[in-house]
Order: C-alpha cells, then structure tokens, then sequence
C-alpha cells in the first residue's frame, strides 16, 4: 500500500471530484448525485469532502480499502475508540451507512482507486 498525507489525500480526492474523473461505469454511480444545483438541497461530493477533516478522511480511507479498526488504530497510533468515532462522525457527516457505501463513495469521489484487475484468490 502506498503511504500518503492527510493533505495529499484530500487534495486528490478533491481534484478528483473538481475533474469529475470517474472511475465507475455510470451504472454503478447512479446512485450519487451527477450534476446537482448547489442550491437544491443535494450534497455534492465536494461538499461532502469539505466536511470531513483530514484525519476522517485517512480512516475513510483505510476503511474503504478493508482495514479493520485495530489494523487502523495501529497504523495511526491512535485507540480503537477513536476509530470508532471517526467512523461514526464519517457516517453522519455523508449520511451513508456501512462499509460498502463508505467504499462506494471512496471509489467514486477518488480517495482510493477501484483495481477491477485485483486477484480474487
């Protein structure tokens, strides 16, 4: 796995999201806003990003890419409680629930990179 800064990661999740450079066939992103009006009440993706701190976005980040809370805590020395937290704030702040639509969002918005290609062994 290759080590990025919370600053990276947010600035290439934004980037991302700015391009609108997708990495999803739009069957699979149709359930994400495409071009809503700012003011019509949808988050858009840039916005949601906005509101998660560097530090979520690291934890959205491992989660997405199926990390374990206490792999995450260890690799940020952080408590697993704070994890949980993070998590928990994370969910709230994009209004999605569970892993896979934690991934699903990571994947769409750029902060990890779909490998379709991954062996299933």
């Amino acid at each position: 796995m290759k080590k990025h800064t919370s600053d990276q990661i947010l600035t290439s999740a934004v980037r991302e999201v700015h391009n609108w450079n997708r990495r999803l066939n739009s069957a699979i992103g149709s359930g994400l806003p495409e071009n809503s009006n700012p003011d019509d009440g949808i988050p858009t993706p840039e916005k949601q990003i906005g509101q998660l701190t560097s530090r979520e976005l690291e934890v959205l980040q491992f989660v997405a890419e199926g990390k374990l809370n206490k792999q995450v805590a260890s690799e940020l020395c952080i408590s697993i409680k704070t994890i949980e937290k993070h998590r928990d704030r994370i969910t709230k702040k994009l209004g999605i629930r569970g892993i896979a639509g934690l991934t699903h969002f990571a994947i769409y918005t750029g902060i990890i990179e779909c490998n379709p290609q991954m062996s299933m062994a």
